[in-house]
């Protein structure tokens, strides 16, 4: 038991849950009956089919750590909510839901059984608004600090852009009107389209669309451009074109990106850093019909002046043909003459220069001859005195003429014996003389 300072006992009260709720919600009530301007972040938002009430939770997180320091439970009334939800997607082109920072006007409650809420009565899109530029801003400066914001704009659009990878819902009705542009176009140009299909708009579209350009970079070769269309769909649905992560991945595409994914006023950050943004697909498709126009008008003119240039050129020599021809007849008889005299001169110095080349050959034969009969007789006293000299030198190398002065030569077997060592006991000899043979044994 509590006893006061005096050690009296003192007075207990007790209250039941309802009377203490009804307590605090007394005290809220006559305290804080006025209403309030409250900055949050939206939560959970449901919506109740049957009665059209909106619940939601509103947070604060911290800005460093992204962990919530503060959380309350709202509530939109149904005839409220039938207002405030189309004027406030109206204002700032977002969907009404989940993680949007909001500025509302509430009056705090306390419930006996659902404790205390938010209600919510009034909401400020300017600050909503302010938000959202403020992330665009911020996305769009980290793409520039970044170095790609305007990569894709530095691509060149090939002159013929047939060959398109579409990134689209294949069930959108902006991609029907899409390629039934282009196939119906009037002046009958051929295009190749190939669909990547991916999803335009919700919490997947970020996802959906970058999963969509890294299939198509499989086949970047078989490709011209990239165009990314969506049709019809609420302002708010473009809000999840401004993301960081697919506007990157779209700027350093190696393709050019054309974008046809909003209404005239409405600017993404993908259109920003597209290539080429027109407002709706049917704008794209008359965008690339357009291209091929000013291709074809270009080949028209290059070929025109192609056929008066070639016109002029065959003028030129055509009248060259005629100059000539009307000239030929003399130029003919010109150069005839011309060569006549230069016979009739040659005519003339030809016997002489005749006469004159045979007397110098014939000098030149002469001298040869007497250098050739002088030079054979060299070499034929030059070959005798050889011959004699090697006659006499197999005379004396001769074996008879060697036995002549007196020497003798031992054969064994038929040939020469020069050293002792060639014989042994028992081989038989022959020793020839100059005048008869000796036979003999070695013991």
């Amino acid at each position: 038991m509590l006893r006061s300072k005096s050690n009296l006992p003192t007075e207990r009260r007790e209250f039941s849950l309802l009377e203490l709720n009804n307590l605090v919600k007394g005290v809220i009530h006559d305290r804080l009956s006025d209403t309030y301007w409250v900055r949050a972040e939206m939560s959970d938002v449901r919506v109740n089919a049957s009665s059209g009430h909106c619940y939601l939770e509103f947070v604060e997180k911290n800005l460093n750590t992204g962990q919530i320091i503060a959380k309350a439970r709202g509530n939109i009334w149904a005839k409220t909510f039938r207002m405030l939800k189309p004027y406030f997607e109206m204002e700032t082109g977002q969907r009404f839901s989940s993680g949007i920072k909001v500025l509302v006007k509430v009056v705090i409650e306390f419930h006996e059984v659902y404790g205390f809420s938010l209600t919510v009565v009034d909401i400020d899109p300017a600050y909503t608004l302010g938000d959202m530029l403020r992330k665009r801003m911020e996305i769009i400066r980290q793409l520039q600090e970044e170095g790609v914001y305007t990569l894709n704009k530095e691509l060149t659009l090939p002159v013929l852009t047939t060959r398109i990878a579409i990134i689209t819902s294949p069930t959108a009705a902006g991609y029907e009107d899409f390629i039934s542009q282009l196939v119906n176009n009037k002046k009958g140009y051929s295009f190749y389209t190939k669909l990547f299909p991916a999803i335009m708009q919700g919490e997947k579209t970020e996802s959906s669309i970058i999963a969509a350009l890294e299939r198509i970079y499989q086949y970047v070769d078989c490709f011209d451009v990239v165009v990314i269309i969506r049709g019809g769909g609420a302002t708010s649905d473009l809000n999840s074109f401004d993301s960081y992560l697919m506007a990157a991945n779209c700027a350093q595409f190696p393709l050019p990106v054309i974008t046809g994914i909003g209404h005239e006023r409405d600017d993404t950050i993908l259109d920003l850093v597209a290539h080429t943004r027109m407002k709706t697909p049917t704008a794209v498709a008359e965008f690339l019909i357009h291209r091929m126009d000013v291709a074809a008008m270009e080949l028209d003119e290059l070929q025109q002046r192609v056929c008066s240039a070639a016109q002029v050129t065959l003028q030129q020599e055509k009248n060259i043909l005629q100059s000539i021809t009307a000239r030929l007849p003399v130029i003919t008889l010109n150069r005839i003459e011309q060569h006549r005299s230069q016979l009739q001169f040659l005519g003339t110095r030809f016997p002489v220069a005749a006469s004159n080349l045979l007397s110098r050959n014939r000098t030149v034969l002469d001298h040869l001859q007497q250098r050739l009969r002088q030079t054979a007789l060299t070499q034929v006293g030059e070959a005798s005195q050889f011959i004699r000299l090697t006659e006499q030198f197999i005379k004396l190398a001769s074996p008879d003429y060697i036995l002549q002065r007196g020497y003798s030569l031992t054969l064994k077997e038929g040939e020469i014996i020069k050293k002792a060592t060639q014989l042994s006991s028992g081989d038989r000899l022959v020793t020839l003389f100059a005048d008869l043979e000796v036979y003999s044994k070695v013991e």
